[in-house]
This record gives C-alpha cells, structure tokens and sequence, in this order.
C-alpha cells in the first residue's frame, strides 16, 4: 500500500524480519532503504545478534539516509536483562535535500508499518545517537 505522500511501498521483507527482530532475536540490527526507482522501502542490512553497537553505527553511510532498528540489551538498576527496540531516523546534513524529504515523508508510515518499536531517535550526526544517548533513552 503506497503512501498517499511519498508515493512509497514498504516490501513485506521489511515486516518479516522485523517480526524476527522482535520475537525471535534473530537479528541484532535492520537497516531499511528507500529505494525511489522501485517507491519502496527495503532492507539493506541485517545485523547479526553478535554484533555490536559500534558494528550497527559504521554500517549506516555517511552522507545518505536511512532507517534502523536496533535492539539495545541493558540491565537495570535492580539488575534485570531488559530490552528495548529502538527505530533510527538516520538523516546526516551531508546527504542530498531530496533524500532527506522523501525520507522524512514516509517516516511516520513506514513506522506504524513496524509494531513494536519503543524508542525513537532522530539523528543527523553520529552523535546524536551516541550510544550514551540510546543508554539514557532505554531507561
């Protein structure tokens, strides 16, 4: 189903692995592209469960957008295994200004496509989802 603003699709491959994300914990990281040729949102990258922060930050390219999903393993103050899924708007001030609006438009849809995110995060420099960031954010 298109985005009546974008005009983009989300291929079911994205919701498949999301679900395997979520539930199964297959995947340690998603990285989604639009592809504007197809008007589609894809999967460029599958992060496997031993990967780390570090991995899932370099895979996202410096100067083009992107969504992620991320699943941050934390343990909390009374010493509980906790997990949060987080979705990252990846938008860095070097990419190009028509990128950034296709993404920005198809964002909110694209999300609701993905249930059972936690935390968003939008970023447009590596610091803005530092990994002290997506630590402060999870608890």
């Amino acid at each position: 189903m298109a985005n009546s603003a974008s005009g983009m699709s989300v291929d079911d491959e994205c919701k498949l692995r999301f679900v395997e994300l979520k539930a199964k914990r297959n995947f340690r990281y998603i990285i989604f592209k639009v592809e504007e040729k197809l008007q589609q949102v894809t999967i460029e990258k599958l992060g496997q469960p031993n990967e780390s922060y570090d991995d899932f930050t370099a895979s996202l390219p410096e100067n083009e957008c992107r969504y992620a999903v991320y699943d941050f393993d934390f343990i909390t103050a009374e010493n509980c295994q906790k997990s949060k899924i987080f979705f990252i708007a990846w938008s860095p001030d070097t990419s190009r200004i028509r990128s950034k609006m296709v993404y920005a438009s198809t964002k909110d849809r694209f999300k609701r496509e993905l249930d059972g995110i936690q935390v968003e995060l939008q970023a447009t420099d590596p610091s803005e989802m530092s990994l002290d960031i997506v630590k402060s954010r999870a608890f």
